[in-house]
């Protein structure tokens, strides 16, 4: 383990002996270095860049198994071409996430944390709130329609909202109207929810004409990865009014939040919390660890990334360790 993750987690690994607690050596390179030819399992979390390089170091490498949804941080690709497996922790956090995304949708467009702020400042007394914007009448277009994104889509029709979608193709069974890029559904919807995965393949995939197609009346929520959303064009839009506002959960270079963003009035921030409740992430937690549980037995992993998956057997030996 490169560096600390929920206590829980380090207790359960640590139980089963072996664990590596690398943060804690006076000298972790040295320590790396030494204990490298032997490691077999990486448990991380998104603050842990785990790349083709990085990996290259453990000869004895056969999985890695790691805290969230989202794996942008890890090369999956290298690994999966090198019969390596990479875990994640889907299924846990869809509900958690997708309250989020719900509650950064009413605190936009109803500018609840504004409200408060006029109530805490005393500037009631002086004079009501002035009226907000409403979900009646609305669209919500959410950009990857995966597990968290059809949580956010149920919990949308119970406020009554029309739903749209923009993903790699069409999906079967699905109610939803299907929009074949994001600027078509940015051009079609008054609220786009972001939750698609971060990498290569999706950064600023929200861009300045996604944004101006969006609208005046629009709203922008992120509840996915800041590098899905160019945050210099947000910025931009927000500044000229070219979108209504934004709920953001996630940023382009986290925990640090630009001071533009910071500044204005018409925006929700919050502190990447999506999932972060004592229940769910419980339960990441006991999935990474169960993953490495069932590598040490010679088992199938439990939830194999789709860069990697099960061939049968780990790279090394399919017996128990």
């Amino acid at each position: 383990m490169p560096k600390p993750m929920a206590p829980k987690v380090v207790e359960a690994l640590g139980g089963d002996a072996g664990l590596v607690k690398l943060w804690e050596s006076a000298d972790p390179d040295a320590e790396l270095a030494r204990v490298a030819p032997e490691v077999g399992a990486l448990a991380v979390g998104g603050h842990v860049k785990v790349d083709g390089a990085f990996m290259a170091r453990f000869p004895k490498l056969e999985i890695v198994s790691s805290f969230g949804v989202g794996y942008d941080s890890i090369d999956a690709a290298w690994a999966g071409e090198r019969g390596l497996l990479v875990t994640n922790t889907p299924g846990v956090l869809d509900d958690e996430v997708a309250d989020t995304a719900m509650g950064l949708v009413l605190a936009t467009v109803r500018q609840f944390p504004a409200a408060e702020r006029h109530l805490r400042a005393g500037r009631w007394l002086d004079g009501a709130f002035p009226l907000s914007h409403t979900l009646r009448g609305r669209t919500l277009g959410i950009l990857g329609l995966g597990r968290i994104g059809k949580a956010i889509a149920h919990r949308a029709e119970a406020f009554g909202l029309a739903i749209a979608y923009h993903g790699r193709r069409p999906q079967d069974g699905v109610p939803f109207r299907y929009h074949a890029t994001a600027l078509e559904l940015a051009e079609n919807c008054d609220i786009l929810v972001v939750i698609t995965p971060g990498g290569a393949e999706t950064h600023h995939l929200v861009d300045a004409a996604v944004l101006k197609a969006l609208g005046p009346s629009g709203i922008l929520i992120n509840v996915a990865r800041g590098s899905v959303v160019d945050e210099a064009a947000l910025i931009a839009a927000l500044q000229s009014k070219t979108i209504l506002g934004a709920g953001l959960d996630v940023f382009a270079e986290e925990p640090k939040v630009p001071q533009a963003l910071l500044d204005l009035d018409h925006v929700v921030l919050l502190p990447h919390v999506g999932s972060a409740s004592h229940h769910t992430r419980d339960a990441m937690g006991q999935l990474v660890v169960d993953n490495i549980r069932s590598w040490r037995a010679g088992a199938p992993p439990l939830t194999p990334v789709v860069e990697t998956p099960w061939r049968g057997a780990y790279k090394g030996s399919a017996g128990p360790r």
